[in-house]
């Protein structure tokens, strides 16, 4: 399916990230994968690629520093000439941004936004400039912001601000052959995961009301669904949030255990 693609993959921590089962499954469906991760991630960064197999470059990069995103730009040129693809798998929020919506320093949620969101930008505008003129796919992680998760706070906001982002991105990168299109997954434990207080609410919440059984250590649907976005099979798409959660996106909250709808026989 992505036979012949060239792809950067960031986001990549360790086995558990999703930018792991994603290189993965790419490099198993006929692509070349480059990571680019942060300074902090570089030695589990470069034990997923061992298991990619090849030579898979690893590539340490701030995503928020635009004289580092330079740089990749530069080196991806250098490598490969241009790219396919690029799964911004990015996001990050300092504690005060996810222990409360209130009294929050403004620094925390800027540090928030310039991670989560500009970085985006940032992946699609470098895209823009290497991509060939068959064009490129340009994917992200997303999570439902249309509601007020009980522990995701600040990063709900940064969330619905990505999910604008895509429209305009999709818009700006078109005429380019670029499509640009979001994945919102349900919850998954990864590094990521670990640092939002309560997260194991959002686990119960997806036990209790997901109609299709979901797995929060199985990052493969996921996966699976953004190669999709990935490949020539997606070229009509673009604009698109694709939910990926077992089906939580579409019930209607409710916060009883479930008895208080059984219904007597007619």
């Amino acid at each position: 399916m992505l036979s012949g693609k060239r792809l950067l993959i960031s986001g990549v921590a360790n086995r558990e990230s999703i930018g792991a089962s994603v290189a993965l499954q790419a490099s198993k469906a006929g692509a070349e994968v480059i990571f680019a991760a942060f300074p902090r991630d570089l030695v589990g960064a470069k034990e997923v690629a061992e298991e990619c197999g090849g030579s898979v470059a690893v590539l340490g990069v701030d995503a928020t520093s635009e004289q580092e995103m330079a740089e990749l730009e530069k080196e991806i040129r250098r490598c490969w000439g241009g790219l396919d693809g690029a799964l911004h798998a990015i996001a990050f929020a300092p504690k005060p941004a996810l222990g409360s919506i209130l009294d929050v320093p403004a620094s925390a949620v800027q540090a928030a936004f310039t991670t989560s969101v500009w970085t985006y930008a940032a992946f699609g505008s470098m895209l823009s400039r290497l991509a060939g003129t068959s064009g490129a796919s340009l994917v992200g992680l997303d999570f439902d912001s249309t509601r007020a998760w009980p522990v995701y706070n600040w990063m709900g906001p940064c969330k619905a601000a990505l999910r604008s982002l895509n429209s305009y991105l999709a818009r700006d990168l078109a005429p380019a052959g670029i499509r640009a299109n979001l994945v919102a997954a349900g919850p998954l434990r990864t590094r990521a995961a670990s640092g939002i207080p309560g997260f194991e609410t959002l686990v119960r919440s997806w036990e209790r009301q997901a109609p299709l059984a979901w797995d929060v250590a199985d990052a493969a649907p996921v996966a699976e669904a953004i190669c999709f976005l990935l490949s020539d099979a997606a070229r009509a798409i673009t604009g698109e949030v694709l939910n990926v959660d077992g089906g939580m996106h579409a019930m209607a909250t409710w916060l009883g255990d479930g008895s208080e709808m059984a219904a007597e026989p007619a």
